[in-house]
């Protein structure tokens, strides 16, 4: 089965632009994994100071995470955008799915994005 690690900026795009990534990944086959640090970091975004709309994403989004089935991962390093960058190297066959162009560019495994604003695209 394949398996697709999800970045912060992913999930809270997707959440935003009512993208169900959710459901779209599990009619593909592909198994969700969210580091415990992107948990960590959507928290500490719905619980800051930040403009109300990131705010009210972070919050929503954690309320689908509780109500979706997923695999938590603990990524070894602390900054979360290395540690992807780190796991995706360490297992050649996980999709990342992320936003970040640095992310994108350092990594040879297959990349999960939203297309147009609408829908994912493995590339």
């Amino acid at each position: 089965m394949k398996q697709a690690i999800l970045d912060t900026n992913f999930i809270l795009t997707c959440v935003k632009q009512k993208i169900d990534f959710f459901h779209d990944l599990e009619l593909r086959g592909i198994k969700i994994l969210i580091p415990k640090q992107v948990i960590k970091e959507i928290k500490n975004i719905a619980s800051s100071k930040k403009k109300l709309h990131f705010r009210e994403d972070a919050k929503l989004s954690l309320k689908i995470l509780d109500k979706n089935n997923f695999k938590q991962v603990n990524l070894k390093v602390g900054y979360v955008d290395k540690a992807l960058i780190q796991f995706a190297q360490e297992n050649k066959k996980i999709i990342v799915a992320t936003l970040d162009k640095e992310i994108k560019n350092k990594i040879q495994t297959p990349k999960l994005v939203i297309r147009r604003k609408t829908r994912l695209e493995i590339i």
